[in-house]
């Protein structure tokens, strides 16, 4: 794995798809401060302590058949990290991780596309580790940081590198078998199935009641609706 460090950058996303011809599969760029980090649907996501992590992957697999389920396969791995921190992560569909129901993570994925051909991925991380009380009440969502929680200041690069070790240790075998390779990790995570949640699409702010009711291999979400019948939610904003 290649390591790009920035002091300060717009978005190592930006970075990433901006030179992703020219950097190496399996770079991680990361950064110390981001002037327009962003997450899913075109949301800020505050970037300006050199304690949390701002990193995107560049990943350039061979078999690009599960390339849309990394977020999911990131979640997990960033889900499994938190926890040897003695805290009780939860996912929430597709790949927001949540400490006592608030936010702790972001994930973005942006594909990269060459002469109409797939070249690979950028994979955006946003992870909360060190952040005070009063910037966290300032975000617009309950948010959280892994200090606030634990009650201690979180040694940054030690994460790091446990998120490296577990990531790599099955990314081949994720992108080889996709969700269903990772799926019962996954699913020790998840809190909402067998309850009533809202999905809201990235086009409009209707809010579609309905039932949470598993996911599938594909990682797809599926639910029953208000006239009972089943059906599969392909993307969009969990909310319980």
């Amino acid at each position: 794995m290649n390591l790009l460090k920035f002091d300060c950058i717009d978005s190592t996303n930006t970075y990433a798809k901006d030179n992703f011809d020219t950097l190496d599969d399996k770079t991680a760029v990361i950064a110390e401060e981001q002037t327009k980090g962003r997450g899913r649907f075109n949301r800020v996501w505050v970037s300006k302590n050199c304690e949390n992590i701002y990193l995107s992957l560049v990943l350039k697999p061979q078999n690009t058949r599960y390339i849309t389920n990394l977020t999911q396969y990131m979640s997990t791995v960033v889900a499994g990290v938190l926890k040897t921190y003695n805290v009780q992560p939860q996912i929430k569909w597709p790949n927001d991780v949540l400490v006592n129901n608030k936010k702790i993570c972001g994930i973005l994925s942006e594909c990269v596309m060459k002469n109409n051909q797939l070249s690979g991925i950028v994979l955006g991380v946003g992870i909360n580790l060190n952040t005070d009380a009063a910037t966290i009440s300032s975000i617009d969502r309950p948010a959280t940081s892994l200090n606030l929680e634990t009650g201690q200041k979180i040694n940054k690069e030690e994460f790091l590198q446990k998120l490296f070790d577990v990531f790599w240790i099955n990314y081949d075998n994720a992108m080889q078998n996709g969700f269903e390779y990772f799926k019962d990790d996954y699913l020790k995570y998840v809190d909402f199935l067998g309850k009533v949640i809202f999905i809201q699409q990235r086009d409009n702010d209707i809010k579609i009641k309905c039932v949470a009711k598993n996911i599938d291999n594909q990682g797809n979400l599926i639910v029953i609706d208000s006239n009972d019948n089943e059906k599969i939610i392909y993307s969009g904003d969990l909310i319980y």
